[in-house]
Order: C-alpha cells, then sequence, then structure tokens
C-alpha cells in the first residue's frame, strides 16, 4: 500500500527515469571505428602463408590471409600443405617409446594366445633388458660406439674402474655371458682367443699387464694382472672369472672393439633365452660357475639381466641419452637376488676383516633365527627383507631386529652396481650404526667388473 498523501516519505517504488533524448539534452558523441581490414596484394599474402601455418601473423594478417584463401584456390592448396608439415613438425609427445609399452604388447598378445614355447619367468627380464640395449644401440654411428665409457664397481673399502668404450662394454657383456652359453652347452665366445697361438701373443702379455687394452692406461690397481693375452692365468689356471674373461677378450682382440661385436652378441642373448626355454625352464637350479662362485641358472639369468641394465645406462650416459630403469616386477626380482646375496657377502668381508667381527661367540646354527636387519626397499619395485648378520646360514627374524635401513629402489641398484658410494647412498637408518655400515658396504662389494 502507498503511504499517505503528504506524509513526507519517498514513494518505495522510483518514478521512471527520462530517456535522453526526451530530455533535449545532447546525444554523446558515437565511438571512433576502427581500422578497416588489411588490402594486401597477392605476393605479399603468399608470402605470409608460412607465417600463418604457424600462427606468427598478428590479428590483422590472419584476418587477410583467411579472406584470401577464401577467394584464391592455389594459396588455399599450399596453406592446406604448410599446416600438415607444421602438425609432423610440432609434436606434442615425445618421439622416445614409453619403456613398459613392449611389456604391455607382448603381455596383451599372450593373454590371448599363449607361446608354444614360453620363456620361463625367471629368464624375462634378461630377455627384456637384451632387447632393450639392442633398441638402444640399433642407431648408433661410428663415433657413438667409440664414445669413451668408464666401467665401475667398488672393491674393498673404495670405488674403482675400468675405461673403455662403448664397443668394449658390449664386448664385456658378451664375455660374461658366455659363463651362462658354456653351463647350457653353447659355443664359448672366448674359444678363438683361448689357444694363445697367434703370431706374439706372448710378447704382447707383459704389454697387457702395463697398459688399458682401449688405448690408455688404466688408473686402478687391476685386479687381474696375471692374466696373459692367451686368456690363462700364469699359474695356469684357466679364464674363468667375468674380470679374467673380459680382459681376455679384449686382449686377444686384433684391434679395439668396433660395432661388429654386436651382431655375436645379440645372437648370443637369443640363444641363451631360445635354450632355456625350449628347456621348459627345467634346468633353473643348474650352477652357473663365476670362478670364485656359482649362481643356479635362474639366479644367473637375473644377474646377466642386471647387469645388461647397468651396463646400458653406462652406454646411455656416454652418449647424453636418457635411459629407464626396467619394468617394476623385473626390478624386484634383481633387488631380491641381491638381497639374498648379502649374507655371504657379509660374511666374506668379515673373514676378510673388512667387516665388524660377529656379536656371537659362535655362529648361529643354519635355518636358526639370529640378529637380523630389516631392508625396506621404497617404489614399484621394492619390497622388505630381513637380512641375517651373524651367519649366512641363519635366518632373517623380525623378534631379533637391531636395524632398519630404507632405501629407493633404483639407488639401492646403483648401489649394488658400485655406481654409488655407501656413504653417499640416500637411506634412511635405524639402530646398531655398526650393522648398517656393514650391510651398506656389502651391497655394495656385490658389484664386480
Amino acid at each position: 500500500m502507498s503511504p499517505a498523501r503528504g506524509s513526507g516519505r519517498a514513494p518505495r517504488i522510483p518514478l521512471p527515469r527520462a530517456s535522453v533524448e526526451d530530455g533535449g539534452l545532447p546525444l554523446p558523441p558515437a565511438e571512433p571505428a576502427g581500422p578497416g581490414p588489411l588490402t594486401l596484394e597477392h605476393p605479399v599474402l603468399k608470402s605470409l602463408l608460412g607465417a600463418w601455418a604457424l600462427a606468427a601473423c598478428s590479428a590483422e594478417e590472419t584476418a587477410a590471409v583467411e579472406e584470401h584463401l577464401g577467394d584464391c584456390g592455389a594459396c588455399a592448396d599450399e596453406a592446406r600443405r604448410l599446416r600438415e608439415a607444421v602438425g609432423l613438425l610440432q609434436r606434442p609427445e615425445s618421439l622416445d617409446l614409453d619403456p613398459g609399452l613392449r611389456t604391455r604388447v607382448l603381455d596383451g598378445c599372450l593373454d590371448r594366445r599363449p607361446p608354444r614355447i614360453p620363456v620361463p619367468v625367471w629368464a624375462a627380464s634378461y630377455d627384456a633388458e637384451t632387447a632393450r640395449l639392442d633398441a638402444l644401440l640399433q642407431d648408433f654411428g661410428d663415433a657413438e660406439w667409440h664414445a669413451p665409457v668408464r666401467l665401475r664397481w667398488f672393491r674393498g673399502e673404495g670405488a674403482t674402474s675400468r675405461r673403455t668404450t662403448v664397443a668394449g662394454v658390449i664386448a664385456h657383456l658378451l664375455a660374461v655371458d658366455g659363463l651362462v652359453a658354456v653351463a647350457l652347452g653353447l659355443d664359448d665366445p672366448l674359444t678363438p682367443f683361448a689357444t694363445g697361438d697367434r703370431p706374439g701373443a706372448a710378447a704382447e702379455t707383459d704389454r697387457t699387464d702395463r697398459t688399458d687394452d682401449m688405448g690408455g692406461t688404466d688408473e686402478t690397481d687391476r685386479p687381474d694382472e696375471t692374466v696373459g693375452r692367451d686368456g690363462s692365468h700364469r699359474s695356469g689356471k684357466p679364464v674363468d672369472t667375468p674380470a679374467r674373461r673380459t680382459e681376455s677378450f679384449w686382449a686377444g682382440s686384433h684391434f679395439p672393439p668396433t660395432r661388429s661385436v654386436r651382431g655375436p652378441w645379440r645372437e648370443q642373448t637369443h640363444a641363451l633365452v631360445r635354450t632355456v626355454s625350449f628347456t621348459g625352464g627345467g634346468p633353473g637350479t643348474m650352477p652357473v660357475s663365476y670362478g670364485g662362485f656359482e649362481l643356479p641358472l635362474r639366479d644367473a639369468m637375473l644377474d646377466r639381466a642386471f647387469e645388461c641394465w647397468v651396463h646400458a645406462e653406462d652406454i646411455a650416459d656416454a652418449v647424453d641419452y636418457p635411459y629407464a630403469p626396467p619394468a617394476p616386477r623385473h626390478l624386484h626380482g634383481m633387488i631380491d637376488l641381491a638381497a639374498r646375496m648379502l649374507p655371504e657377502t657379509l660374511a666374506a668381508r668379515r673373514r676378510a676383516g673388512l667387516a665388524a667381527p660377529s656379536r656371537t661367540r659362535h655362529l648361529v646354527t643354519a635355518g636358526r633365527p639370529g640378529r637380523s636387519l630389516r631392508l625396506e626397499i621404497e617404489g614399484s619395485g621394492g619390497g622388505q627383507w630381513l637380512i641375517p648378520l651373524d651367519s649366512p646360514g641363519a635366518v632373517g627374524s623380525a623378534d631379533h631386529e637391531v636395524a632398519h635401513v630404507a632405501l629407493d629402489d633404483v639407488e639401492f641398484c646403483r648401489l649394488a652396481a658400485g655406481h654409488v658410494s655407501p656413504e653417499e647412498a640416500a637411506a634412511g637408518q635405524l639402530g646398531d650404526r655398526e650393522a648398517i655400515r656393514d650391510v651398506l658396504f656389502a651391497a655394495a662389494s656385490l658389484s664386480r667388473m
């Protein structure tokens, strides 16, 4: 209801306002019009097509070009070709394939149609890592094959290294994989160098001990200074350790290894996978001798997969190329092998005086629980392991846990490869510091040439 007349209060509903036209006031000035469209000659418009395809023209030039394309068929065809070319040049994603693509494709294929002769699960990581390394090598030119590489490992209380080339690394893998080949009854790649009947072989033996096979002086203590060029030990002991086999292979070559070593290496990797597949995985417990120790075949294949990945990273670093870690399940298998080898390695270091003596007066009886360290590996390939500290035959026990160490999965693998020192390993530590130090140094001692 409206307020009473004469109340003095303003009405609640305002009266309509008078328009500008009705008030007799002058109208506001109109806004100035913008500049008209560009008028450009045909040659100029044609010269702008490249910039237009790259979206580098101004708004006015873009409008002029697009208006012209509606009238000129020749320029429209040229613009379409330029836009397609730009699309090829500007890929939104990396050209590198996803490292897990091969595994996913194979898994998908095998789920649909299982292979008649499957690769044993314990050989799958070796199959995958050799394939990845071969893919890295396929486009290498001479410069990449001769790129310098430094092999690194840990010995005693410190790091050591050996100079070679990319081709020398592949020769090293070929020679050491030959240990598995020999155990399976295949040809030994060192056979041509085992006779020592090359002219001048005896005279060259001493020179081999003093100089680097790749053309430089070795800056570290050589672990196998008594290995002759004929591939045998001075005491008559045949070549059997990975280092001796590698030195024999390098020294027995007439020239430093070149790209020609890739073929024999790849043929041997195929032969190893094919042989263990045809046997149905039965000989997984067959011993493979590494000279100073033995591994069952299933663990030897994991060991070779691990070294293939480590040296593939060495090669990728040498040519400045990114290289991803293995698939999580393969990485887990490699870490599990290293964890299982730690007790014996720790005992060997203790016998050599490189680790603290056992806290117990006598070794723990095999199969019995003893002091343990919990090794926690984080990441997609990780897990937890209880490492017995006082005897390699003891059983890890949570009730007897005295220390806890946590590391990233890739960091632990690089420690086990001798690429990270125990002092530099980024490890979370809790408990007995002496036990933690001994286990970290034992992990680094798993590495070798």
